[in-house]
């Protein structure tokens, strides 16, 4: 792999001289040096390697944050699929998972590149249900650290569930250690639901029923006996599991458009970063002797490509592959119009009065058994916000499929009646100004069984690559941390196919705990022994 960027050449003689690297031809006339200059200045921006990132999320700008300071001609196609009707204030950067974790380390190291403080300080944050408040959860790198999970178990402070039932989640340890993300892993349990598994481990109806459906419903965006279990195993482990600590979070305190991706893009146009907005991919071209994407097409326009990666979601993907003759040749591509996706469903609300709400950052545990939510106090968290006379709070809804059809009226209604029951003072105040964004099939759906459909990072053409929150990879993060770790595999993947350039680095999961090490040796080593025994093979894994 070349260190450094494969133009950088020998400065040619005074005398006239053809100088060739890499198909790049330098040619100096004596006494002409300011010809020489502009000629080199053109010639190198004529042989940059070109390189197509379709989407500009948390995937596709952090592939582009790389290849960019790789010195390739790079070119962002943003926008050109709607998420239904336009509104003040959310765009789809803003919505989804909105706190950012502890292990996201790969996040906070781009922040601290930028030279910009988007974040809160750290925050806790509570569930609650139709009857009130269930739990407090603390700053955990706060209090004594113990090993996984005992740190949890401890410091969550319990406020209707009992010490007996949260004492129910032990069991399940069982399973998350034998879950060590390989490919064997994913394939054994991914087939069965979040709440098959909660059943088989012991955990109690209360336990379920007020902390891990609601959990999950905000983790994996749906009911529990609609969610992988494999999916589960993975999310709880990073989120709470793999370090006592890993549960604490920051929140934006802003929009994540103005405060991260603003100057984010802003940093990449100076480094000439092209990004085309409203730029709709329709198909690419295919060169028949060597398989690779040599264009991408965008209607009537087409861009070329030396490289190509594809960071969309899978409803924007399946779009594609549906309008693409070349992607529908491939098995891997149609496998992706077996996945689905989830609505969201996003109100801001500008109340009159003060609500006192304890935590910045709030889970509910479901009232109408379809959509899980979770509500957030925007006086705590957003500058703008920091002096309103009223509160300012935000809802957002997951598997919000029967919410996006009512109409504004109906929404706010209910969103009003759901915060009264959490917390009393809602019913004191009312609504002056709303804002609504609904965002149709646009959150991951990792349903038991949907993991065989998954694409990897590499795909079939030599030089199309693909990134996002739902490709498979082994680093062991979510949400979007994964994204932007995906971002930076793909551009790894163009450094390594076009040998332009040098790898990123890319912050890996902190290790295992010694005794999580140890058990989960020992479960391989059982393993082993039983795939060894006659028969091992014969009765259903």
């Amino acid at each position: 792999m070349l260190g450094s960027c494969w133009w950088r050449f020998t400065p040619c003689s005074p005398i006239t001289t053809i100088k060739q690297r890499n198909g790049f031809y330098c040619k100096v006339a004596e006494n002409q040096q300011t010809d020489q200059l502009s000629s080199t200045s053109t010639s190198e921006r004529q042989n940059k390697k070109k390189v197509v990132i379709v989407g500009s999320g948390w995937a596709g700008l952090g592939a582009a944050h790389h290849l960019c300071k790789q010195g390739l001609d790079v070119t962002v196609l943003e926008g050109g699929y709607e998420f239904g009707p336009k509104n003040r204030t959310f765009s789809p950067d803003d919505v989804g998972i909105l706190g950012f974790w502890y292990p996201y380390k790969n996040i906070f190291n781009l922040v601290n590149e930028l030279d910009i403080k988007p974040f809160t300080k750290w925050m806790t944050s509570a569930i609650y249900s139709g009857e009130g408040l269930e739990v407090k959860l603390p700053i955990f790198q706060d209090v004594p650290q113990l090993p996984t999970p005992f740190g949890t178990l401890l410091y969550t402070q319990l406020v209707r569930l009992s010490m007996v039932d949260m004492l129910t989640s032990l069991p399940l340890m069982a399973a998350v250690i034998d879950f060590d993300n390989t490919d064997t892993a994913w394939r054994k349990y991914d087939p069965i639901t979040a709440r098959e598994l909660f059943r088989q481990y012991g955990c109690s109806e209360r336990l379920y029923q007020y902390v891990l459906d609601p959990l999950l419903q905000v983790g994996l965006f749906a009911p529990a006996e609609q969610c992988s279990a494999a999916a589960t195993l993975g999310i709880l482990y990073y989120f709470v599991l793999a370090q006592q600590r890993h549960f604490d979070s920051v929140l934006c305190r802003g929009t994540v458009k103005d405060k991260i991706f603003g100057p984010w893009i802003d940093l990449l146009k100076s480094q000439g970063c092209k990004f085309l907005e409203g730029r709709k991919v329709t198909d690419i071209s295919i060169d028949e002797d060597t398989g690779c994407a040599f264009e991408v097409v965008c209607g009537k326009e087409s861009l070329k490509s030396d490289a190509v990666i594809f960071a969309v979601g899978i409803s924007t993907l399946q779009e594609i592959i549906e309008n693409s003759a070349a992607l529908c040749t491939r098995e891997e591509f149609l496998k992706v119009l077996n996945l689905e996706s989830i609505d969201l469903l996003t109100v801001k609300l500008q109340l009159d009065g003060q609500v006192s709400i304890p935590n910045a950052s709030n889970v509910s545990s479901i009232f109408d058994e379809s959509s899980g939510w979770t509500f957030f106090d925007l006086n705590m968290i957003y500058d703008e916000h920091n002096d309103d006379s009223g509160t300012v709070v935000q809802a957002d809804f997951y598997h919000a499929n029967d919410f996006l059809p009512l109409k504004d009226e109906i929404i706010v209604k209910k969103v009003m009646s759901y915060l009264s029951k959490c917390i009393s003072d809602f019913e004191n105040v009312a609504v002056v100004d709303k804002d609504i964004g609904r965002f149709p099939k646009y959150l991951t759906h990792f349903f038991p069984g949907s993991y065989k459909y998954m694409m990897r990072g590499s795909t079939s053409f030599p030089n199309l690559f693909m990134a996002g929150d739902w490709i498979i990879n082994r680093h062991g993060s979510w949400s979007q941390e994964k994204s932007f770790v995906t971002g930076l595999e793909a551009a790894n993947m163009v450094v390594d196919y076009l040998e332009v350039g040098s790898f990123a680095k890319i912050v890996p999961m902190v290790e295992d705990e010694p005794h999580i090490q140890a058990f989960r040796s020992l479960n391989r080593n059982l393993g082993d022994l039983r795939g060894q025994l006659p028969g091992s093979d014969y009765f259903l894994q």
